[in-house]
């Protein structure tokens, strides 16, 4: 059976929509990123300054935000590769229909691969939302103690 540009182009554009969403993943993830390098290299220079009760609080949310810069880089080259994967798809789609091949299993195994990187891209970062907020607790924890309470 031959298929008409437009058919082609309608099989195509679920991985063009995926793709599109996986990039502002990207641009999610990339940010956090930034945050978490410009907290680390602010966060190393009190530590290097502190000497007193103040340094193991400090190094311990160093410790937290390495963890974190891991996570993402996890989920930045989950996304990546999700979003590969689904531009490999749409090559696959367009070069399999115009030869006229089978693709139905390269199709299936093609998007499922992408979207389980996906997945495993998200939980990823959410593992740093829990992260991060186990750090705000830390802060917050360490200003009430620090803080002096009214009677």
């Amino acid at each position: 059976m031959k298929m008409t540009l437009v058919e082609i182009i309608q099989l195509a554009i679920t991985p063009v929509i995926l793709i599109s969403g996986m990039g502002a993943l990207m641009l999610t993830l990339t940010n956090r990123m930034g945050r978490i390098v410009d907290r680390t290299r602010s966060l190393a220079g009190l530590v290097r300054a502190a000497a007193g009760p103040d340094r193991p609080h400090h190094e311990e949310q160093l410790d937290i935000l390495w963890r974190r810069a891991l996570l993402i880089r996890r989920a930045v080259t989950f996304n990546g590769l999700s979003m590969l994967v689904a531009c490999v798809l749409v090559v696959v789609v367009f070069t399999g229909v115009v030869l006229g091949w089978n693709i139905e299993v390269a199709v299936i195994v093609l998007f499922e691969a992408s979207l389980v990187m996906l997945i495993a891209s998200l939980v990823t970062f959410l593992q740093d939302i829990f992260l991060s907020l186990r750090a705000l607790r830390l802060e917050v924890d360490q200003a009430r103690a620090a803080s002096p309470r009214a009677s």
